[in-house]
């Protein structure tokens, strides 16, 4: 999903700047203009169906700072928002580094019965369940 907003990126830096655009290696050789394929539609649909699935919910008005976050890092809705998107854009970072995701990785190598991807996904969820233990540390008891 990522490859829609690094073509943009490209071709927008192409248009805009292209004595900056063209000593970056990677952007020359991407020499592309924006365009509208199936990666922006997968972007868009993603966004439609999210939008969809909030207004199709019961839960109207769900709170703007969970509260496992607000334990941990306090009650700021603009803290939140920050921590969600440096999050977001870590994953798109690291997907972009590694050529692909790492749920596409997972899923399609699964699929194919890929031993590297048999390898990769208990890790995957391990490094996944260590990171959330890190940031939110270990789960409070509710009481019954």
């Amino acid at each position: 999903m990522t490859a829609a907003f690094e073509g943009t990126a490209a071709g927008l830096g192409q248009r805009f700047a292209p004595r900056w655009s063209g000593a970056n290696a990677y952007v020359a050789e991407n020499d592309e203009v924006p365009k509208l394929d199936w990666e922006w539609m997968l972007a868009a649909g993603v966004a439609l169906g999210s939008f969809l699935s909030s207004r199709a919910s019961a839960d109207r008005h769900p709170p703007r700072v969970s509260a496992i976050w607000a334990r941990r890092f306090g009650t700021s809705p603009v803290r939140r928002d920050l921590g969600a998107f440096l999050g977001g854009a870590l994953m798109m970072l690291g997907a972009r580094v590694a050529k692909g995701c790492t749920s596409g990785h997972a899923i399609s190598g699964n699929m194919q019965l890929a031993a590297s991807s048999w390898l990769f996904s208990p890790v995957m969820a391990a490094a996944a369940a260590g990171v959330a233990h890190l940031l939110f540390g270990r789960p409070v008891a509710r009481a019954r």
